[in-house]
């Protein structure tokens, strides 16, 4: 019965904390739109680190071959990710497209 109780004090504790936060739309699209900025920020700096590792290989620079190869692979796995990602939200944009009214 104690670990009952225990429960359920953590879940009042829980939803005592929980803020009800109204957005506009304006600023969920904001908000999409600065997380959709960073990520694709990101997969740029993952780009431009696997190129710059492969060219300090390439001239004989001190990096190891399994580094290059980690950033070159982290790169393009990020870039299909994002890919994959933008085909999805071209799929959905084309069946919402499709609907009647």
């Amino acid at each position: 019965m104690a670990g009952i109780n225990a429960l359920s004090s953590i879940s009042n504790i829980n939803t005592a904390n929980v803020k009800t936060q109204r957005t506009t739309p304006y600023e969920a699209q904001q908000d999409f739109a600065s997380v959709l900025k960073e990520s694709i920020n990101k997969v740029n700096d993952a780009q431009i680190e696997s190129d710059r590792l492969t060219t300090k290989l390439a001239n004989g620079g001190d990096v190891e071959l399994h580094d290059v190869m980690i950033a070159s692979q982290k790169a393009s796995i990020t870039l299909s990710a994002t890919l994959e990602v933008r085909n999805k939200v071209v799929e959905a944009y084309q069946e919402v497209m499709r609907m009647n009214i």
